[in-house]
């Protein structure tokens, strides 16, 4: 009992302990509260007094700002208007000398269609004075104004003409004199530097034989071996009664060539038979090959020429076996291509291309008896067929005026060709059988009816024939001029071809009594 009352003593006065300081700290935390809040109303009394002295120092410093906004508004305001007032007194000024302008350019308008028409009265006046003027004119000379015009237009023409002409011929004449002299000095330059042989060489076309019964063998049993050796060649052989000799007949050189070689070989080996033949013309026709290949060379090399095709190299090569009036055709090609190549470094030309023109000029000879044609067209076409430039086609192809010329190298090598062919010793045709063939020609032309008067022209290269003005068909002109050319093949002998050319005129002849 008593350990209960003391247990309850103990828990009474622990549970007085614990309420008394419950009491006492409750009190000092309610004094701190306090302290807090007062300090608290302190700092809000403190903050509330700065920010209205805060708001009244920015409303101070706002309004002076707006005051002076203002102020700076109300100067800016003030000099726009006089800017404007300004602006205004000057559109006005401007307005005022505007209208004052247009005033005066009405005046002058107005004046000026015054003017104007004053003017036109006048010229309307002065019109039919001309006019009337014109007339009278007229009836004086007895002439219309444009009749006047026309015949003062033909006096004047006249006399210019008349003195054109004259000047004309003045210059013309000095020109020919100065052209005519320095034609002589590069011409005599060229032949002087242009040293060649006066002989020519003529293709050998009769085969000497040891004796006569060799033309026994020739001819074979029964004709064998001279129908195999003219079969193999393409080339007559003619066995006359020359003593010891027998003839080879053929268009083509380069064949010709051949069955010479090769007879001449048959009759030093002497055995002559059909396989024998056939053999040595195999022979003979490679080495006729080797030597045209190596002739054309050694042209090549001659005139300094390169980058020739081959085919035209051939050609040249086969110009060694053609002759034209006895004058070797390769010798001639290289005497023109020196002379040609000589003038045009007199002239300051290009030297080269005049001697390859020169040289390629007659190579249409090499296969002119194989292909129609004059032989100047054929060369041409067959330089243009493997590369040649057109100057140097144009001058193969003008050199006998067949075509017009038309490069200074074309005119060179013309006329190198006449003086090659035309120098002393050069062909043998002399003038006496030179004038035979021609009057040949023209009496072959004349024998036919309804030619009237017949000319050859271009050294026999060609015959002009008149007709008769009763020969009117077409057809008979045709006709004639194929008659004409048949004729002339069969009666007379010439190189190359012959053109034959049928003129018709008509004349009208009156006399005034």
């Amino acid at each position: 009992m008593e350990f209960t009352v003391a247990v309850l003593c103990v828990i009474s006065g622990l549970a007085a302990g614990s309420f008394g300081g419950y009491t006492y700290h409750k009190k000092s935390e309610e004094k701190k509260i306090r302290g807090a809040l007062s300090e608290s109303e302190r700092i809000i009394r403190d903050a509330t007094k700065k920010a209205e002295n805060a708001k009244r120092d920015i409303l101070a410093e706002g309004k002076e700002e707006v005051i002076r906004l203002r102020q700076e508004l109300d100067r800016d305001t003030k000099d726009r208007r006089a800017e404007l007032q300004r602006s205004e007194r000057r559109l006005e000024q401007k307005e005022e000398n505007l209208d004052r302008k247009i005033e005066n350019i009405s005046r002058k308008e107005e004046d000026l269609k015054n003017r104007n028409e004053q003017v036109q009265e006048k010229l309307d006046r002065l019109s039919t004075q001309e006019q009337e003027l014109i007339e009278k004119l007229e009836q004086i000379a007895q002439l219309t104004r444009d009749e006047a015009r026309t015949q003062l237009l033909s006096e004047v023409e006249a006399e210019a003409n008349h003195l054109i002409g004259l000047r004309l011929k003045e210059l013309e004449e000095r020109a020919k004199r100065d052209a005519d002299r320095k034609a002589q000095d590069i011409l005599a330059t060229a032949i002087q530097r242009c040293s060649v042989d006066y002989a020519s060489d003529a293709v050998v076309s009769v085969v000497t034989l040891p004796s006569e019964e060799m033309k026994g063998r020739i001819i074979g049993r029964e004709g064998r071996n001279i129908r195999a050796f003219e079969t193999l060649t393409g080339v007559d052989l003619i066995v006359d009664d020359t003593p010891e000799a027998v003839t080879l007949s053929s268009f083509d050189p380069v064949r010709r060539e051949v069955a010479r070689l090769s007879l001449e070989r048959l009759v030093v080996d002497g055995r002559i038979h059909p396989a024998r033949i056939e053999e040595i013309i195999e022979r003979a026709e490679k080495d006729v090959q080797v030597q045209i290949i190596e002739t054309a060379e050694e042209a090549l090399l001659e005139t300094g020429i390169k980058n020739m095709h081959g085919e035209l190299s051939k050609l040249i090569g086969q110009l060694r076996y053609r002759t034209s009036y006895g004058q070797n055709a390769l010798t001639h090609s290289l005497e023109v291509a020196h002379l040609a190549g000589v003038m045009a470094a007199e002239l300051g030309l290009d030297e080269l291309k005049a001697r390859r023109a020169g040289l390629l000029h007659d190579i249409g000879k090499a296969v002119d008896h194989q292909i129609e044609g004059p032989h100047a067209k054929i060369g041409a076409d067959f330089a243009k067929r493997y590369g040649e430039a057109p100057d140097i086609v144009n001058a193969i192809a003008s050199h006998h005026e067949d075509e017009e010329p038309q490069t200074i190298y074309a005119l060179l090598v013309a006329a190198a060709d006449a003086v090659s062919a035309s120098r002393p010793g050069a062909r043998r045709e002399s003038l006496d059988a030179y004038v035979k063939r021609l009057e040949k020609l023209e009496e072959v032309a004349k024998a036919f009816s309804g030619v009237s008067k017949a000319y050859a022209i271009q050294a026999g290269r060609e015959v002009r024939v008149a007709v008769a003005p009763e020969v009117a068909d077409e057809g008979e002109m045709q006709k004639l001029a194929y008659d004409i050319a048949r004729k002339i093949e069969e009666e007379l002998r010439y190189p190359g071809q012959i053109k034959v050319t049928l003129i018709k005129e008509t004349r009208a002849v009156e006399y005034a009594k």
